[in-house]
């Protein structure tokens, strides 16, 4: 089982979108160099270069090489295809996470998950199903195939200290996907892990992404009782 906390990058970011939304930066205006800010903010400049990019991505920035970071002066929201690490969601819903790792290990793909992937019949993956936790109560019960010609590392990656979800987000690119949200009746794997009846009724998502040039995974997750889904636009 694993813990983990909010990255360092989100409080830069955090403090930047507030300087943006209390107009301490004003439209139009060139901001601090990533050098200033690091050193006023006390953070690695990676750090802070990552929360610039984040808001850049959002449209409240401007970046231009050589000519430093602006205020968009009229801010274009953009809607981003963007995998959420279920870590960083718990964490900012102010809870502890955790997640412990059920089972791994390669087996041949149903038919659902290897559809989904494109890949053919008879096709092999590694499984893995795993428990996320928020203040150590269920809150996401994950079952996720995962294609090794895509992410060969995978199948020696340490999933008793980094759960699946944040280490494929992190180690292996996807440039497109599909994601479905239900409700649905929890069957009595799920229902046994999010600790409820089988049968009551819970939020399940079920996602798959593509690679460059190969499927990389397919996941259903199905979310405790009470879950609430929140977008940001």
């Amino acid at each position: 089982m694993t813990t983990g906390r909010r990255p360092a990058w989100r409080a830069v970011h955090d403090e930047a979108l507030r300087r943006i939304q209390t107009r301490e930066w004003q439209p139009g205006e060139l901001i601090p160099s990533e050098v200033a800010l690091a050193r006023e903010l006390g953070h690695a400049r990676a750090t802070v270069n990552r929360a610039l990019r984040a808001l850049a991505e959002q449209g409240l920035l401007e970046r231009r090489r050589r000519a430093g970071t602006r205020v968009a002066e009229a801010p274009q929201r953009r809607a981003l295809l963007s995998v959420p690490i279920v870590r960083e969601e718990v964490e900012e819903r102010g809870a502890r996470y955790a997640h412990a790792l059920i089972a791994r290990g390669a087996a041949p793909v149903p038919e659902a998950p290897r559809l989904a992937l494109g890949l053919a019949p008879g096709a092999r993956a590694e499984r893995v199903r795993a428990l996320h936790l928020a203040d150590g109560r269920p809150y996401a019960w994950e079952d996720r195939w995962v294609n090794l010609a895509a992410a060969p590392d995978f199948a020696a990656a340490p999933l008793d200290e980094i759960s699946a979800n944040e280490w494929l987000v992190r180690h292996a690119p996807f440039d497109r996907g599909t994601l479905d949200y239900a409700a649905e009746p929890a069957s009595a794997d799920a229902a046994a892990h999010l600790g409820c009846a089988p049968g009551t009724p819970v939020m399940v998502l079920e996602r798959a992404t593509q690679g460059p040039d190969a499927p990389v995974t397919w996941v259903r997750l199905a979310y405790a009782p009470g879950y609430r889904l929140r977008m940001k636009i």
